[in-house]
């Protein structure tokens, strides 16, 4: 135990740095440390999936929406007239049945459908507002016809008064083809109305 004590005291009075290194390796080792210390870290790269995961993607631009222009609409209307005078002439030919048959009035119903869309969705006062004055004229005139067509069936009390709705709306709707694509054609040029006259006839010639 005495010699035990004795060593460990002559241990503690050496310094540390002495027992770990020989006094020549010393001096290199501590500027191998400080060079160490002073030298900058190289960044860590990052892995592939690390890349992936924080790469980051611009959004796209919205795709902006393309305005309603509200024009009155003359060849929907040209639509549903055709489609009213074509319900009217079937609903004539069940005449026999009587003005209060099924298959008479499920056509004059289609009839008041197609002219109440056409007078609140079609030829609204502002889409009549933002037509071309030309076409105007036609779309307006349209939108009294329907309004009396309308009235016409609302009231209608017999299958004679049927045949002449059905004769009527037949006639204004080819009276209304007639106008709409003349002045059409008449806006794009004077070679093309005449190619479309020679087609539909000139005007005048009703």
């Amino acid at each position: 135990m005495v010699w035990l004590n004795i060593i460990a005291n002559l241990v503690n009075r050496i310094p540390l740095e002495r027992v770990l290194f020989p006094p020549r390796d010393r001096a290199k080792a501590l500027e191998e440390f400080a060079a160490t210390m002073a030298a900058p870290v190289a960044p860590k790269e990052a892995s592939p999936e690390q890349k992936t995961a924080t790469t980051i993607t611009t959004p796209e631009p919205p795709v902006p929406q393309q305005e309603d222009i509200a024009t009155a609409c003359v060849p929907c209307a040209l639509g549903h007239f055709s489609r009213s005078a074509g319900a009217l002439n079937e609903a004539v030919r069940f005449k026999n049945e009587g003005i209060t048959s099924n298959d008479v009035l499920d056509r004059i119903a289609s009839v008041l459908e197609e002219q109440n869309t056409l007078e609140r969705f079609d030829l609204t006062p502002e889409k009549l507002q933002r037509t071309p004055k030309w076409e105007r004229k036609i779309a307006e005139e349209a939108l009294q016809e329907s309004r009396r067509l309308r009235h016409r069936l609302e009231g209608i009390t017999g299958i004679e008064e049927l045949e002449q709705a059905a004769a009527d709306a037949a006639g204004y709707y080819k009276k209304m083809n007639r106008q709409w694509y003349r002045g059409r054609f008449r806006h794009l040029g004077g070679e093309k109305a005449e190619a479309i006259s020679r087609r539909i006839g000139r005007p005048g010639e009703e």
